[in-house]
């Protein structure tokens, strides 16, 4: 499908905000809320490291937009539009290209985001897909990685570990679940506890690597230590023992919230969904582990790491 046909018959409907345009000019006119400070994400999935060629093009589409949407929930953002940039193979055909716009149809609707432009590329040896997304926040409210003080307690959103096992099943490695299945093809980016964590946590981030390496990343960034008790972590399924709940807090792709709180925080509001307190911030450095009330020395793998 030419490019002009692909953006006219699939892409320009999408694009039903004013601020797009109809898609008839070179770039997107947004008026942002007033008075609100603007955030800005962009992600990209590669076709064989960051969902399998054979996944549904519908779902590919959707995990494009929630993976960076859960970047904007991880800083206390409300997402407003995506620009959206396809770079695609002969793979991708025209049954691949109606399939997708699909699926990033629905996943517009369903978080209530808007497509405001974008561009396509076709030729390459294998797709890379990419998309920018802008959000809002109240100013002061932006929630950083570099804020977690001692004594606060760490939380994180939903459950843990369910995106590695849903990896294995996509890859044909363990038996059918379409629940586990579709946390690694479609996650939820956790929105509506992200509004709620603005001027609250002291300290957030997504949970895309693995929570581990994750959670050594935001220990980095606010300069402290963090104690996670491996039996509090939250599980979809019961763990099978210490390597498999390693393997749990390893696994990348939950695209859950990890965050701190102070101890007088006080409870989140039911919207935000579950969370569960899995450690607490010392003084110090770095990420320490225990399991039955016993440390447990980190593993060499903390997570997934970009070449």
């Amino acid at each position: 499908m030419a490019e002009r046909d692909f953006i006219a018959r699939l892409m320009a409907p999408l694009a039903v905000s004013h601020a797009a345009r109809g898609l008839a000019d070179d770039a997107a006119v947004w008026t942002p809320p007033l008075g609100r400070n603007l955030v800005f994400t962009h992600d990209i999935l590669a076709a064989g490291v960051h969902y399998l060629p054979g996944d549904p093009p519908s779902d590919v589409a959707w995990k494009l937009l929630a993976v960076n949407l859960s970047d904007l929930a991880a800083m206390a953002a409300t997402p407003a539009g995506v620009l959206l940039g396809l770079g695609l193979s002969a793979a991708e055909d025209d049954a691949w290209h109606e399939a997708f716009v699909a699926g990033l149809g629905r996943a517009l609707e369903t978080f209530n985001v808007s497509l405001w432009g974008g561009d396509t590329v076709t030729g390459l040896d294998r797709a890379v897909l990419g998309l920018t997304a802008v959000g809002w926040v109240e100013p002061g409210k932006a929630l950083g990685r570099g804020g977690a003080q001692p004594g606060d307690l760490l939380y994180v959103s939903g459950t843990i570990g369910d995106a590695g096992l849903g990896l294995a099943i996509a890859e044909g490695k363990a038996p059918f679940d379409k629940q586990l299945l579709n946390r690694f093809r479609r996650p939820n980016p956790r929105l509506a506890l992200g509004a709620t964590l603005g001027g609250v946590a002291t300290a957030g981030m997504d949970v895309s690597d693995g929570l581990l390496i994750d959670a050594e990343r935001l220990a980095a960034a606010s300069g402290v230590a963090l104690e996670i008790d491996l039996d509090a972590v939250p599980l979809s399924r019961p763990s099978a023992g210490l390597d498999d709940l390693l393997a749990r807090v390893t696994a990348g792709d939950d695209y859950e919230l990890l965050f701190s709180l102070p101890p007088g925080a006080g409870s989140l509001p039911a919207s935000a969904g579950m969370v569960t307190a899995v450690g607490r911030v010392l003084p110090g450095a770095g990420v320490s582990l225990f399991h039955a009330g016993a440390p447990v020395p980190l593993p060499t793998r903390l997570g997934w790491e970009h070449g």
